[in-house]
This record gives structure tokens, C-alpha cells and sequence, in this order.
């Protein structure tokens, strides 16, 4: 089957009522078989497995075209998963420009961790493997990058991975498996905020690995989900799985209309840039257009004349996009990162992010038109 049937049919839970739509199963604790050893289920307490969470994990796999799907309360939870597996005194490769959340973990929660990282420009190579230590365990990529939409070269980083013997990762929460399939490119692990595209709502909390090839790496990151509990409620797998049914119907829209709103900013006089890679005088744009599929995604910056008051001024006049944190939703969000970020952040303090949702263009577009007027 195809990916967009694939979305709506595969994990589905059967059971006795033989329902269309797959029921929630809350219960935390499930029975012995007869024998009172066995688990005709094959499922025992819901820390460690549930049927919700199973039949995510199997969509959310067949996505992603992996071989081992661990899903988890938040994006960062799963992020931590990967960096505490690597061990203490390891040393990875960051980008500059990333979620701040995910180098925040690194710097803060792994201090104490002797867990090192040196961040670079992952659009140039060289600055990458200037980087690369004895210590050095792995290669985490982030394309788009976050905020300032940069691209890596994931094929060209995967070449430079396998000469060193290290592990690669890419964050694919922006890009999604509709628009790139970092696997197929040979990275070994994909990172998802399902909080975001995936989900597609605004209105549940996830995370998501998924592995290239099960390892003992895979082994022992489904260990810490499983023993250590960080893992989505059956409502919120439900709710996650439901949204994947919609997730091809949307996701081109919202890259549409990110190219049409970055078309019509790129013209205006207040607008300094756009950074977008799907706009052709972008420096991305031929990489992005080599390994990205179908499209550019539904994120674009804007870096706005006048400074941080001018960009927080445009902000608050839009009334269409609303001013708040994150992304990846039917509805379209705009924020200022920087002082969601603190002082320490790298975004420029007149960068706008903007999350463009499936609403029609022409408001989007008159929306920003009376907001910059």
C-alpha cells in the first residue's frame, strides 16, 4: 500500500465489536492467560507497551520507511533518549541554528553528564568534520533548521559519518516524511516533535524515534521508554493516529501556501529577507530542492526592518496568524524567537517564525498586507 492509505489503515486494533475507527484502550494493566504466566495479548502493563501506542508506533514506522518506531511524551524526551544512550564522557556535533529546547537539554540536563557538544554551521562540511573528536559519538542534524531554515546536505553528512564510524541523526519535524525521508538517505535515526506536523491540531504532546535498523542502540533506547515511563498517554496515540489519517490531505497545502506567502513577502518593502529554501534565490534552495520531495514545508522566517520592536509591532497587528509558541498546525502561528529564547539565543532579534496553516491564501495574504500597511 501507498503511504496516504497506509496513514488511515495500517495499526489498526481489532477487537470484539469489529468497530471502523480503532477504540481507546485506557486500561493500564492487562490479564494473565490460564497458565497464570502467559500474556495471550502480548501486552502486560501500559508503561511497557499498550495497543494504542503499538499501532502508532506501526504507522508512524511505515512513515518514515524504518525498522523501529519508539514513541514518547515530548519531542525532547525522545532527544534525551538518544543523547543518555550514548554514555557518559561522549561528544556530539550540533547545528548553530537548532531548537533551542534540544541544546538546552545538552548544555544543561548533561552537564553533570559529561556529555560534550560542539555546535556548527551544518551547511558546510568542513565545519563539520573540523568538529569531529575521538570522543565524538554522533552527528545530530536538524534540515530545516530552526529558526533560520537552514539546510544540510544529509547524504554528503551520512558519507562523512560512515568514514568516522559515527552515528547519524536528523531532526525531521519540519521537513516530515512527506517532504524528506532522511533514512533513504541513510542517516540512522529520525527525531519527531509529533507535537507538531504530525499531529497537526495544536492539541497533543508526542515525540518519535525511528531507527534506520534495529541495534543495540534501538535495544537500548526502547529500554529507557519502557522502563523509564516517558511515554504519550493511549489518548494522545489515539488522537496521533487520527491525525495521520489527514496528514498527506494537508501537508501540501501548508507548503503552498508557505511559498505563496514567501513570494508575496519577499517584494515587501518592510520585509529585509525571507529565508525560505523553497524561493529559488535562497542559498539552500538546491539542496533543499535535491533531497526534499514535493515541496518545501509549511515553515518560513522573515527578517523584518526596524529591529525587534518593528518585528513585535507586525506580530501583534495580524489578526489571521496568531502570536504564540509552535508550530506545525492546521491554524497559522507566528513568534518572535528571540525573546521566547533569551538573551543567549543566536536568532536575530528581528526574525518573525512563521507557521503558514491550511486557511485560505488570499487571507493569509491580506492578512499580512493590513498587518505591514
Amino acid at each position: 500500500m501507498r503511504p496516504e492509505t497506509l496513514a488511515i489503515h495500517a495499526g489498526h486494533i481489532d477487537d470484539y465489536s469489529r468497530a471502523v475507527m480503532s477504540p481507546i484502550v485506557l486500561s493500564t494493566t492487562f490479564e494473565r492467560g490460564e497458565d497464570g504466566l502467559s500474556f495471550p495479548s502480548g501486552y502486560i502493563y501500559s508503561r511497557y507497551d499498550n495497543p494504542n501506542r503499538h499501532a502508532l508506533e506501526e504507522k508512524l514506522n511505515l512513515l518514515e520507511q524504518g525498522s523501529e518506531c519508539i514513541s514518547f511524551a515530548s519531542g525532547l524526551t525522545a532527544a534525551m533518549a538518544v543523547f543518555h544512550s550514548l554514555g557518559t564522557g561522549s561528544h556530539i556535533i550540533l547545528p548553530d541554528d537548532i531548537y533551542f529546547g534540544v541544546r538546552s537539554i545538552a548544555e544543561n540536563v548533561y552537564k553533570t553528564w559529561g556529555l560534550s557538544f560542539t555546535a556548527v554551521d551544518m551547511s558546510r562540511l568542513d565545519h563539520i568534520a573540523q568538529a569531529i573528536r575521538p570522543q565524538t559519538k554522533l552527528i545530530w542534524t536538524e534540515t530545516p533548521s530552526n529558526p533560520q531554515l537552514k539546510i544540510t546536505d544529509l547524504a554528503a553528512v551520512v558519507d562523512l559519518a560512515k568514514s568516522h564510524k559515527l552515528l547519524t541523526a536528523c531532526d525531521n519535524t519540519w521537513a516530515t516524511p512527506y517532504f524528506q525521508q532522511p533514512l533513504a538517505l541513510g542517516i540512522d535515526i529520525v527525531h519527531h516533535s509529533t507535537t507538531k506536523y504530525l499531529g497537526g491540531h495544536s492539541d497533543i504532546l508526542g515525540g518519535a524515534l525511528v531507527f534506520k535498523e534495529k541495534t543495540e542502540l534501538s535495544e537500548l533506547v526502547r529500554l529507557y521508554q519502557k522502563t523509564g515511563g516517558a511515554v504519550p498517554s493511549p489518548f494522545d496515540c489515539w488522537l496521533l493516529s487520527r491525525s495521520l489519517a489527514t496528514f498527506h490531505a494537508r501537508m501540501p497545502i501548508h507548503a503552498r501556501n508557505a511559498m505563496q506567502l514567501a513570494e508575496f513577502l519577499q517584494s515587501h518593502p518592510q520585509i529585509e529577507q525571507v529565508l525560505y529554501p523553497g524561493l529559488p534565490q535562497n542559498p539552500y534552495h538546491e539542496v533543499a530542492k535535491k533531497q526534499m520531495l514535493g515541496g518545501f514545508g509549511g515553515m518560513l522566517s522573515i527578517l523584518v526592518k526596524g529591529g525587534q520592536a518593528e518585528a513585535l509591532k507586525i506580530a501583534t497587528n495580524l489578526k489571521i496568524f496568531k502570536h504564540a509558541t509552535s508550530l506545525g498546525g492546521v491554524e497559522s502561528l507566528i513568534e518572535h524567537r528571540k525573546s521566547i529564547e533569551g538573551a543567549l539565543s543566536p536568532s536575530p532579534e528581528n526574525l518573525l517564525r512563521v507557521s503558514v496553516g491550511i486557511e485560505h491564501i488570499d487571507d493569509l495574504l491580506e492578512d499580512f498586507a493590513q498587518a505591514l500597511a
